[in-house]
């Protein structure tokens, strides 16, 4: 997540990432075999979705580890430095409409100068950069990957703000700081990899001062979902297969954990539903335009890196299994096209939510 958004410069920087360096050199040579067990986790034995929410539940912190380790180089490469979705206006470019979806987060927490903010689920740190040179609030990076944190600290150098971002290597399920310790919390399209909403809304709470806020957006399927739908089934299980998820959960599963652990519910909603003209959230997906900063993302690219991967393979200029890697991020981008077309998914439910006096 090579864009630093508010910055559109930035974007040509991030289009000079060295294919070959996708993945930490000492996860070279077990590559392939972490894919295969990657896959396995959601394909062997036909498991269902309970037994699998069972075993992830048991062993979340490797399997996420294990899957950012395998993902993160490529997503890095293809979509920038914030590894997210937003709605977006007719003529508004991707970068801008990804800026400007971290700036109503600031706006709706009222971030300013003195306040400490936590990110939870901050990956390389991408909205934690544009959140702190557009608020100038602290913010305080909270991920279970160190490999991730170690891109997020160099970026953060790189761009002058490491006097006001930190971040520290901890599970957002047991976050390594004192309660009541935050002005605000927030979360871009992180808390759906939690094992439990109610531990990680929990965790949210707990981090938060008396009266503090929370917001949050996050992947739901929507009412149009009917789990009867074979044709949703499979789409939802592609966007689980190659998002590293076990299981979107539905707005009304969200606002109930987020009431269980105490929070007041300011506000709750689908940002996809835009009013007016726009553009859909999964268009990046699909591409349009000959923007270079939005091919590598399009339905085109995405077949033109992977035959490039395919390649490289072979040549062994990357590790095996980088194909295999890819294969499962293009799975997730075409049912998170799919979805999008037939409105089934969100990757936008917008939480705002205050822990009371």
């Amino acid at each position: 997540m090579g864009m630093r958004q508010g910055n559109l410069g930035e974007a040509e920087r991030r289009n000079t990432i060295d294919l070959r360096r996708l993945h930490h050199a000492s996860d070279k040579e077990r590559l392939a075999v972490r894919a295969a067990e990657y896959q396995d986790f959601f394909t062997a034995n036909g498991r269902g979705v309970e037994e699998r929410k069972r075993d992830y539940k048991r062993d979340y912190k490797k399997f996420l580890v294990d899957y950012y380790d395998l993902v993160a180089g490529l997503y890095e490469y293809a979509w920038g430095h914030s590894f997210h979705f937003a709605p977006r206006y007719i003529g508004e470019s991707f970068a801008a409409s990804l800026a400007r979806h971290e700036h109503y987060l600031a706006h709706v927490l009222n971030l300013g100068p003195g306040m400490r903010v936590a990110d939870l689920g901050c990956g390389i740190g991408g909205p934690a950069r544009e959140i702190a040179r557009f608020s100038q609030a602290s913010i305080v990076g909270f991920d279970i990957n160190e490999k991730e944190l170690e891109r997020a600290r160099l970026h953060t150098e790189e761009a002058g703000l490491a006097g006001i971002i930190e971040f520290v290597a901890s599970d957002f399920m047991d976050v390594d700081a004192p309660d009541c310790s935050f002005d605000a919390v927030y979360a871009i399209e992180t808390t759906c990899c939690a094992p439990d909403k109610a531990d990680v809304y929990g965790e949210a709470f707990r981090l938060l001062k008396p009266g503090a806020c929370f917001a949050a957006y996050e992947y739901c399927m929507t009412d149009r979902f009917d789990p009867d739908n074979a044709q949703h089934r499979e789409i939802k299980s592609n966007i689980e297969i190659g998002g590293g998820l076990v299981d979107i959960e539905r707005p009304d599963q969200v606002r109930t954990a987020l009431l269980e652990v105490g929070f007041e519910i300011l506000e709750t909603r689908d940002l996809a539903l835009q009013d007016g003209p726009s553009v859909s959230w999964y268009e990046p997906l699909v591409g349009s335009g000959l923007s270079l900063a939005s091919f590598r993302s399009s339905s085109v690219g995405r077949a033109l890196i992977h035959r490039l991967l395919q390649a490289m393979e072979l040549l062994r200029v990357v590790p095996r299994g980088t194909v295999h890697v890819n294969r499962l991020l293009n799975i997730a981008a075409r049912g998170m096209i799919d979805s999008g077309r037939l409105g089934i998914f969100t990757p936008m439910y917008f939480l705002h939510a205050r822990k009371p006096l």
